[in-house]
């Protein structure tokens, strides 16, 4: 247990570390236009589960 202690749980937690860094990193060599945030969808997209919220407040 000592030795899982002392060496595999910092080799882990280093592990996600550096793949954390490089999965940001990695930004840097995209194209321009594949940096750039995803985007928002648009007002009307957001009513498609709008058939679902009459039968939920009608049971309520």
């Amino acid at each position: 247990m000592a030795f899982f202690r002392a060496y595999v749980t910092p080799f882990l937690i280093l592990l996600v570390f550096l793949v954390a860094l490089v999965a940001v990193s990695a930004r840097i060599f995209l194209p321009s236009d594949m940096a750039a945030p995803a985007p928002i969808e648009e007002v009307g997209a957001a009513d498609t589960l709008g058939w679902a919220m009459p039968t939920l407040q009608a049971e309520l």
